[in-house]
């Protein structure tokens, strides 16, 4: 990617025009590759015969032995996959290149880094999103275990992500891994461009998603697990910056990592590490590089702020862009020969902070003394009691994922550090103590050091003196700081002799590190060497490792501490657990900021109306990152549902600062937002009250913070309390599962460990609730962009146990044109969950009422769940009127079999009974009608002689319906296994009496077939469906998806949409990638706008099917409705009515009839997309000499093309043709020819208007009437000729067009 001088860089420009092709202005040659490559690296010449660099179009795989080589530097320089190419616009340097620093006023120097210049999506400079390209980045695997770009795939359910990170849809990309080896281990491998010149405050930024299981380890949670990582090639060397945690969860995760200073070229490589039959898969999204860039040249006191404004909470801050403006350094700043100021304090402090090391010049440290630890201890002791601190390397200690990756002095494997790690066998609270020589008394000794804490939120660093045997505390980081190296700096004031001592202390699984021990010329060495004694070591307590000490000395189980419940006897176990004043310290609250900002403990100098006495304020820290100030509380739960948390806060800040709240599940590995408030440039603050809900332990809850305390900006937080959050604190309305939600919530409450939830509100435009029309319920909008949780949960507290069945009734929306899946769950205490109902996909924009039986639990407890399920990202949910009743349910009106079998009683010969393809033991469809999957349930019986003989009978009853209108139909889905099925008889019982009403022996091909009957009965009847045995070997008959609805049914394939959609239907094949028609009535949706009325009744309550176009992607997506299978068809028509409101200059697409049939599909009407007048007529003529299905398409061949097309009143006709009548629609002209007929009527009516004028002129004269020329009396007056048509005139097909 970067080539050599000005000179080639002048002569190799490709031009601005993205995807420059070879053959244009520039020759290839081909020179070998470097070893352990099996491809030549094609190379590029420019007009002047001068090599020219790589062309990014070539697309190379080389061996991933490259990737460790010494000559990791070629490597970069050859490929972009995509063809896209960096335009360096304004003829950079290559040194200039992909480092971070806008050198061209476009920015352009900066593209296809394994970055772009800048996310439109997500507002953020330097960041790759992939939704345009890879951004240079290139698998260089050598098996087919791969990286690629690709979308979400629905038809890999299960596995990868179902959205991506940027969009929150599954139209957004990523990079994925693909193939894994079945049986065998297997590393896939992904490497950047070249990239440049990393600064200090360098921080790289991904998200990542891990899914798939271990067959031998029985999930992602266990020892042998797939191992992400992330590593930077430099020079002739590979070190590892971040692997994944041990424990992971569904869900996108933030990967954060350091690279610390990087002088000239490197590179970074991820890589999936799977084990054997593991079939994991790693997908990454929007890597943001952050504060990487070198210190400008002059001083930008906002830089901090600005850059710093990605770690805003939200997600959706934009950074600021200000003005840089040569300044002179400020009182305690100097100049880096650069030009760019620096504070004193971070002269030789060990880091090159200048980006020229002229902060670090031998000439103005030379009175530092450094310790590297590379060759010794500098003169510092260990004491040799065990736990010791251990003088070693990442090469020696290996790739533990505590373990620092590198030490600090040379950002290397090889280099030495200090370390202390979790002994198992050790008894809890062992130190590890480290002392310094003998100081004089001083005021200005400052000792500066780096520290790695990692791995456990109990690890613990802290730095004393010691005099007269005494240890006075001087700085003590507490918890797990990330995989990096943190500055710290003590500056020391003490009037006698002292020592310095450092101690470790690893919390379990954990890892405590220094390096780079930086003593000021203050710290001077005695040299008479007084006596200076350590204090002894605390005798170690009786309490094990896995235990914790009350004052009292009692030992009790570390996991009962800060459980919200007193378990010493002296309440001790509460007494530190974030629960403060802070008048007596932090009450367990510590600092774990790495950055130039940290929490500390402050008075109030000045009368506060939200702060009293002691507080926790934003302070100047130490680390030498960018970025947010952070605060952890200890370990603390499991909570209950009820528990909040409350505290004073005061903030002063312009809106670029902010103060926010998250959460931290170590189990699961996420961080998660709660609450968050931006400064508004004056002082704000109050009392506030944040649910936390229930949450399993450990957690621990953040403080987060940023603002500009160069100005007068700050913040504080005061009298912190954690309210009734112990697990079995009871809410007196726990019990109330019946809830319209006009009052609250009852007895449900929301799951907060996801971001992705439930809102109490009344629509916002998502539709009114069910109760009133205006008043509350439940929703879920599962396309918001920072809903990145996989489900969302509604549940109950913990319910007394059932000695019967009941039942539960709600009502549930289920709508857009693709969402995901809502269930109700039953949770035994101890026991498997059970799912009660489901539903899948779109049911329309209107409000659903559902029945599910709630089973006795006999002596469990229990709870009670509504889930949501992120499988889907274009549609909302609404949840309303929840009612809990005794006794089971009745006959329910709708049954897919995915839950239960719904009631219905097997009896006869053979059995019926309830699969799926995936698990069943009966021969039977290889996919439901329901989700169109192996896994979707059925009902099917075996009708081979064995199992059902010849004239033997197989019933399947129904509970009783009771009719709530004179008619009703029965709906279902069908199935006949190909050879000797038998056959499927319907009977409508009632009073004891059966009635045949349908038949069926024989169908054609293998799909499933929906047929319908109209049933009047005169009170309670079931529905048996028998299955007769005709003598064949082998045969199935399979039912799916009965539904019965109110009125009579319509014709096969005739819908007025007003009760259901009649068996009309989006395919549920997900291989196809198409989105589904919505169903909605005439009342207007924020989100998914439609005609204000329907075509049957012509008002807001009208229903009918409807598509917003703007969903659709720019790489041929589409929307698909398709009709039941039909018999063969002659003479048959199909008449329906549509709607179309798409502007013109946004119109790409059409709407298509299709006819499908296993001869392949074949177009038979279509339409370009426009914005029309009303509602529609057409009228197709339907000819197939096999079995069939009529087909919807809606296509686009440019995006965006935004609006709605809606359809209504489809009536199919057979053997009776198109003959027209007045109220029937009409197919609607082609613009061209309706336009030729209007000029020649116009013509006519000229030549007979004149011939009139020219008799009658006299007479008009004498009358001194107005006339009106023929012009003016046949001028049309505006008329649409794309709603203008004649009732009664049918357009036959140009000629070529397809009957």
């Amino acid at each position: 990617m970067v080539g050599g001088g000005s000179v080639r860089d002048v002569e190799c420009q490709d031009s601005d025009v993205v995807g420059h092709h070879p053959g244009e202005n520039a020759t290839e040659s081909s020179v070998p590759a470097p070893a352990g490559s099996q491809t030549e690296v094609p190379r590029r010449m420019s007009p002047a015969g001068h090599a020219c660099p790589p062309s990014p179009a070539v697309g190379t795989v080389p061996s991933s032995l490259w990737v460790f080589s010494p000559i990791v530097s070629l490597i970069a320089r050859i490929v972009l996959p995509t063809g896209s190419v960096v335009v360096n616009s304004c003829s950079s340097a290559a040194e200039q290149l992909c480092n971070f620093v806008c050198d061209c006023s476009d920015c352009s120097d900066e593209n296809q880094c394994g970055y772009l210049r800048g996310s439109a999506v997500l507002g953020t400079p330097f960041t790759c999103d992939f939704e345009d390209s890879d951004c240079g980045w290139q698998d260089v695997g050598t098996s087919m275990y791969r990286w690629v770009r690709r979308r979400a795939s629905l038809a890999m359910w299960g596995m990868g992500p179902h959205s991506d990170h940027t969009m929150g849809t599954d139209l957004g990309w990523f990079l994925v891994t693909m193939s894994p080896p079945a049986k065998t281990a297997a590393t896939a491998w992904l490497r950047s461009p070249e990239m440049q010149e990393a600064a200090a405050t360098c921080e790289i930024r991904t998200w990542y998603h891990l899914s798939g299981s271990c067959e031998s380890t029985q999930g992602l949670n266990q020892t042998e697990r797939p191992v992400l990582r992330l590593a930077v090639a430099h020079k002739d060397e590979v070190v590892e910056l971040w692997q994944s945690p041990e424990r992971s969860s569904e869900g996108w995760h933030q990967l954060v990592a350091y690279p610390g200073r990087i002088m000239e070229q490197f590179q970074l490589i991820f890589s999936l590490t799977q084990p054997p039959t593991c079939g994991a898969e790693v997908a990454l999204d929007d890597i943001m590089f952050k504060n990487c860039g070198l210190p400008a040249t002059a001083r930008n006191d906002a830089a901090v702020l600005t850059m710093s404004l990605w770690d805003h909470p939200s997600g959706d801050m934009r950074p600021l862009t200000s003005e840089v403006g040569q300044q002179a350094c400020g009182a305690q700043e100097s100049r880096c020969h650069r030009g760019s100021c620096l504070a004193q304090r971070r002269f030789c402090d060990g880091t090159d902070d200048c980006g020229d090391n002229s902060d670090e010049g031998t000439a103005q440290c030379k009175n530092f003394t450094r310790c590297s630890f590379d060759y010794d201890l500098c003169g510092w002791e260990t004491v040799a009691r065990p736990p010791v601190w251990g003088r070693n390397t990442s090469l020696n200690l290996g790739t533990s994922y505590s373990i620092p990756t590198r030490d600090h002095s040379n950002n290397s494997r090889a280099g030495f550090f200090l370390h202390v790690s979790s002994d198992p066998t050790a008894q809890a609270g062992g130190t590890a103590q480290l002392s310094s020589p003998t100081f004089q008394a001083t005021n200005s000794c400052s000792l500066m050091l780096y520290c790695h804490l990692h791995g456990s939120a109990t690890n613990n660093l802290s730095i004393s003196y010691v005099t007269n045997s005494t240890k006075h505390l001087m700085r003590e980081r507490t918890g797990d700081l990330g995989s990096c190296w943190v500055r710290e700096r003590v500056d020391f004031s003490v009037t006698i002799p002292f020592k310095m001592l450092i101690e470790g202390v690893a919390g379990s699984g954990g890892t405590v590190a220094i390096d780079d021990l930086i003593l000021s010329q203050g710290c001077v060495k005695e040299q008479e060497k007084p006596l200076v004694t350590l204090p002894s070591q605390a005798r170690a307590g009786l309490c094990a490792a896995d235990e914790v000490a009350c004052d009292s000395g009692d030992c009790i189980a570390a996991e009962l501490a800060c459980d919200f419940a007193d378990t010493c006897a002296d309440g001790s176990d509460e007494k530190h657990c974030g629960t403060t004043t802070f008048e007596s310290g932090a009450g367990g609250w510590h600092d774990v900021s790495v950055g130039q900002l940290r929490w500390g403990l402050q008075k109030v100098t000045e009368s506060d109306i939200f702060l009293t006495g002691t507080f926790l304020a934003l302070q100047i820290g130490e680390g030498q990152m960018v970025g947010p100030a952070k605060a952890r509380s200890p370990l603390l739960g499991p909570s209950g549902p009820a528990c909040t948390m409350e505290m004073s806060y005061h903030i002063h800040s312009d809106p670029q600062g902010f103060l926010a709240i998250s959460v931290t599940d170590h189990t699961t590995g996420t961080t998660q937002l709660v609450w968050q408030t931006q400064g508004r440039g004056s002082t704000t603050g109050g009392r506030v009250r944040v649910p936390l809900g229930e949450r399993s332990r450990p957690f621990q809850v953040e403080l987060l913070a940023l603002v500009d305390l160069q100005g007068s900006a700050s913040v504080s937080v005061d009298n912190v309390t954690f309210e009734q959050c112990y697990l079995d604190v009871a809410s007196p309305t726990a019990a109330e599962l019946s809830c319209n939600f006009e009052r609250g919530m009852c007895g449900w409450y929301q799951d907060l460990s996801s971001d992705f939830k439930w809102v109490h509100s009344t629509g916002q435009g998502q539709g009114s609730d069910h109760t009133t029309g205006s008043g509350y319920f439940l929703s879920v909008d599962s396309s918001v962009p920072w809903s990145h949780g996989q489900r969302a949960q509604l549940l109950t507290s913990h319910q007394e146990p059932a000695a019967a069945p009941r039942c539960i009734s709600f009502w549930y929306r289920l709508a857009g044109p693709q969402i995901g899946t809502l269930n109700l769950k039953l949770w035994p205490e101890g026991g498997e969950e059970v799912v009660l109902w489901t539903r899948r996909g779109t049911q329309g924009s209107i409000w659903h009422r559902a029945w599910a039986t709630l089973p006795s639990t006999g002596q469990q407890r229990y709870q009670v769940a509504f889930e949501m399920l992120h499988d889907g990202f274009l549609g909302d949910v609404g949840l309303d009127d929840i009612t809990q009743t005794a006794g089971p349910c009745g006959a329910k009106l709708s049954c897919s079999f995915e839950v239960e079998g719904c009631g219905l009683a097997a009896s006869g010969k053979g059995t019926w009974q309830r699969q799926s393809n995936g698990t069943g033991a009966t021969a039977g469809p290889v996919a439901d009608h329901t989700t169109g999957t192996a896994a979707g349930h059925y009902m099917v019986v075996n009708t081979g002689r064995v199992s059902l003989p010849a004239g033997h009978t197989a019933a399947l009853t129904s509970q009783p319906y009771q009719p709530s209108m004179s008619a009703q139909c029965l709906a279902f889905w069908y199935q006949l296994s190909a050879g000797t099925p038998g056959s499927l008889r319907v009977f409508v019982e009632q009073s004891r009496v059966r009635r045949k009403v349908l038949s069926m022996s024989t169908m054609e091909g293998s799909n499933w077939h929906r047929s319908h009957v109209t049933v009047q009965p005169d009170g309670d009847w079931q529905v048996v469906f028998e299955a007769v045995g005709a003598g064949g070997d082998h045969g199935y008959i399979a039912l799916d998806d009965l539904h019965v609805s109110e009125g009579a049914c319509p014709k096969p394939a005739s819908c007025d949409f007003e009760q259901d959609t009649c068996g009309w239907s989006s395919p549920s094949d997900p291989r196809l990638h198409s989105f589904a028609w919505g169903w909605k009535s005439g009342i207007t949706l924020a989100k998914y706008p439609g005609p204000e009325q329907d075509h049957t009744l012509g008002t807001r309550n009208g229903h009918y099917m409807h598509f917003d176009t703007s969903v659709l992607g720019a790489r041929g997506t589409s929307a698909l409705l398709e009709s039941p299978p039909l018999p063969a068809a002659t003479d048959s028509c199909l008449r329906f009515w549509y709607h179309m409101d798409i502007p013109e200059h946004l119109s790409s697409g059409e709407l298509r009839v299709t006819l499908l049939s296993t001869a392949g599909q074949r177009t038979v009407w279509s339409v370009a997309g426009h914005r029309s007048q009303g509602w529609q007529g057409a009228v197709v003529l339907v000819q197939s000499p096999s079995e069939f299905q009529i087909s919807f398409e809606i296509t686009t061949r440019r995006w965006p093309m935004e609006g709605t097309v809606a359809l209504d009143d489809i009536m199919y006709s057979t053997r009776m043709g198109c003959h027209s009548s007045p109220e029937s629609p009409v197919e609607e002209k082609p613009s061209g020819s309706f336009l030729a007929e209007v000029v020649l009527s116009v013509l006519l009516a000229l030549v007979v208007v004149t011939l009139v004028a020219a008799g009658g002129w006299y007479w008009l004269k004498q009358r001194r009437l107005a006339s009106r020329t023929p012009t003016e009396s046949n001028r049309s007056q505006g008329f649409d000729n794309i709603t203008f048509r004649d009732d009664k005139v049918i357009i036959s097909p140009r000629e070529g067009d397809e009957s």
